[in-house]
């Protein structure tokens, strides 16, 4: 029998929910070459879906498409969802990321607060027989627009929501190969997952008590705002200026597959 595990709906990819299934069918995706139903998923996903922080990483990919924005995880989940309703398989990679790569985001008051590492990931879409790492539909176009405008003499970017060695023009378009925008921020390769179901099954964000309550009602609203200007053009300086852009961050560690 095929391996039909990279379609199934999970508890957090309800691909048939109304809400994805409307999508679908308003925008004609499934009249799309298998190629371009990924490409039309993804640009969706980076550009309509604003780059943001949810209540929680776990929440269900039709919450995500009503919220309207999302970061690594939310975006992911939604897209993998999208995915998996036009018949795309589909699979999650974790990891994790230094928090210096959300400098600039986060509220420096409540900076320190922050778990050292963050859990991040990226869909492995297979197409062709292969599976290609899309990452690069985390941030929208606007606030990698404001960045790079920014620091226009920079090439290497780790702070702000960015993790890229290119950040002047890093693979973020999809042209069936690999799209990266944080990968310079991973720290460690926690492995591939068929579902963000069994990844946040083993791995869960150390936002507990009154920290997880404050970052739930409070935090996470701040950061939004923080996000929002930027989108504007208006990136906050970072403490220790071009230092604080720097960050002691180990070696990359992940497995392309």
């Amino acid at each position: 029998m095929p391996d039909t595990r990279f379609l199934d709906v999970t508890p957090m990819l309800d691909s048939k929910a109304p809400a994805i299934t409307a999508l679908i069918s308003e925008l004609g995706w499934q009249r799309l070459s298998p190629h371009d139903r990924i490409g039309a998923a993804y640009d969706y996903v980076r550009d309509e879906i604003l780059f943001g922080y949810n209540v929680a990483d776990t929440r269900q990919a039709s919450l995500v498409l009503a919220d309207g924005y999302g970061q690594c995880n939310t975006k992911a989940t939604l897209l993998m969802a999208v995915l998996r309703a036009l018949g795309i398989p589909c699979r999650l990679h974790g990891f994790t990321i230094d928090k210096s790569l959300q400098r600039g985001i986060v509220p420096e008051l409540v900076y320190w607060m922050a778990p050292r590492s963050i859990l991040h990931s990226w869909v492995e879409v297979r197409l062709d027989a292969q599976w290609i790492n899309l990452e690069g539909f985390i941030l929208d176009q606007q606030v990698l627009g404001s960045l790079q405008a920014a620091f226009p003499g920079r090439t290497s970017l780790c702070a702000y929501g960015a993790g890229t060695d290119c950040l002047q023009a890093p693979m973020i378009t999809w042209q069936g190969r690999d799209t990266y925008i944080q990968r310079a921020g991973i720290n460690a390769d926690l492995g591939i997952f068929d579902s963000p179901d069994a990844f946040f099954g083993q791995h869960q964000q150390d936002l507990t008590g009154v920290r997880g309550w404050l970052y739930r009602n409070i935090i996470r609203h701040w950061m939004n705002r923080r996000v929002a200007a930027i989108r504007r053009g208006a990136v906050p300086a970072l403490p220790g200026g071009d230092k604080g852009l720097k960050p002691d961050v180990p070696d990359r560690v992940f497995t392309d597959s």
